[in-house]
């Protein structure tokens, strides 16, 4: 029998230490997935950790390009009847009076697929699409490198599902100065972002030279990572692990300072400038 929780539950499992074996409780995280559904229509199926499902969807979509602003949005609501097992695992996302939400770019670069919690951009055929549609970043200044530091550490202290688990990724925004704006957890290092990026357009912290200048992730950088961060408009992206090659590739091309392996006092900047 499981105690279950919005983010993990106990499971008894049996450790060995190499000479015996014990039985013990264990914390997992929840992994479910997650229909978004534009207007009644399904665009995506994602598997994540409960929670925040609200801003995972607006993240998503604003990524996507199918909502410019929290003003393009009606509603966003799970279906289903409390009490049901599907109840909390579906979120529609409706227009507000006026506006058309269009999904049909969406389902024709992901139909028949599924977003993995490892994998944002499974079941693409192209990338070509999604660098047409970022656009360079104006303004990159050189950021401090004790800002760096001391955004990586705000996140860590920040990560409590993983303290629980080890079984998550966090991604956190932040400012010029090191404030924080929000810190995510999900199994799914891109739905983390989504969430960041979706919790930013509710508070309406997307404003290019302004607010938010600094993304943290507790993964590697990868391609859609930094696809997230420039249409978000965040002009540098800092990661505890490396970057891909294309993530590197896009970061130069479009103005991205991108920084990885930034943990123990120590970092690698393969684009942009710091201080």
């Amino acid at each position: 029998m499981r105690a279950k929780s919005e983010t993990s539950i106990i499971h008894r499992v049996t450790r060995y230490d190499g000479s015996i074996g014990k039985s013990a409780d264990d914390v997992l995280v929840v992994e479910e997935p997650l229909e978004i559904r534009v207007a009644g229509e399904s665009v995506a199926v994602t598997m994540r950790t409960p929670g925040d499902d609200r801003a995972l969807a607006l993240g998503f979509l604003y990524g996507e390009g199918i909502i410019r602003e929290i003003g393009d949005v009606g509603r966003a609501e799970h279906c289903g009847r409390p009490g049901t097992p599907e109840y909390g695992n579906v979120i529609d996302v409706l227009p507000r009076p006026g506006e058309i939400l269009d999904p049909e770019r969406i389902r024709a670069g992901r139909r028949g697929t599924l977003t993995s919690s490892a994998c944002g951009v499974c079941g693409r055929e192209q990338i070509e699409d999604m660098m047409q549609r970022c656009q360079p970043m104006d303004d990159n200044r050189a950021v401090r490198t004790a800002m760096i530091f001391y955004a990586q550490e705000q996140m860590r202290q920040s990560q409590y599902v993983f303290a629980q688990t080890g079984g998550v990724h966090a991604a956190a925004a932040f400012s010029e100065t090191g404030d924080m704006y929000c810190c995510f957890e999900d199994i799914g290092r891109h739905n983390a972002v989504d969430k960041v990026v979706g919790h930013l357009i509710e508070t309406h912290n997307i404003v290019e030279g302004e607010g938010v200048q600094i993304l943290a992730v507790s993964s590697r950088a990868s391609f859609e990572i930094v696809q997230k961060a420039v249409v978000a408009r965040i002009p540098v992206v800092v990661a505890v692990s490396a970057a891909s090659s294309l993530a590197a590739d896009l970061a130069q091309a479009m103005g991205i300072t991108l920084i990885g392996f930034a943990r123990d006092k120590r970092m690698v900047i393969y684009t942009g400038a710091v201080q």
